[in-house]
């Protein structure tokens, strides 16, 4: 009797979110089975049909650093990235990075990104943590991506707790905006504030240096 995967096992094996297997159905893109209780499973010959069309995944390497000092850790994350690829047997097809803010929605290796996830030419994304993706609404582009049947693999989830310098000038730059709408781009009260805040977080690394200690 032929192997009947529950949704979330297919979703996980064919690398799609929910969403997307629901849309595949729909389309008649791949068949499902409805159990005596109603539930509807895959057959797992649908899951390998698939996988096996796929005769190669298709990478993209994105790796991405705020500052030009910090072009070391740039081919850092390069290296372990292509080096990941190798070992999973990926094909790399493009290597994009940035010298920006996570904050930056107009960063060039970023745009690229989208326009090859677009033209659905890639399958993978591959990054060593979050934030070097996007600081903010990361798992609203997983999904985006995941709707064109591209995934992104985060090889090493979070960023470490003592990377915390980028986060607070990114931090600071999104108060700076605000600040500047409340009170003015150059108003006296904007700078008065925006000092006050830069104190406070060093005050704040310091005691974190203190317990650390």
């Amino acid at each position: 009797m032929e192997r009947l995967l529950r949704p979330k096992e297919a979703c996980q094996l064919l690398g799609i979110s929910y969403s997307t297997l629901l849309r595949w159905i729909r389309e008649g893109k791949i068949r499902v089975v409805t159990t005596e209780g109603g539930k509807y499973r895959i057959p797992y010959s649908e899951v390998k049909k698939y996988l096996e069309r796929r005769e190669e995944t298709r990478a993209v390497i994105y790796a991405r650093v705020s500052s030009a000092d910090q072009r070391e850790d740039l081919e850092r994350q390069i290296n372990y990235l292509m080096n990941y690829a190798t070992a999973k047997g990926y094909k790399v097809v493009e290597v994009l990075k940035d010298i920006a803010s996570g904050l930056n929605t107009q960063r060039k290796g970023l745009l690229k990104l989208f326009k090859l996830v677009e033209g659905k030419n890639i399958d993978v994304v591959l990054i060593t943590y979050k934030d070097r993706f996007t600081r903010f609404g990361f798992e609203y582009l997983e999904e985006f991506f995941s709707t064109i049947g591209v995934r992104i693999e985060v090889i090493l989830g979070e960023e470490p707790k003592e990377a915390t310098q980028e986060l607070v000038e990114d931090l600071i730059s999104i108060i700076n905006s605000f600040a500047g709408k409340i009170y003015g781009m150059r108003s006296h009260k904007k700078s008065v504030f925006i000092q006050g805040v830069k104190k406070l977080m060093g005050e704040l690394s310091g005691k974190d240096s203190e317990v650390k200690g």
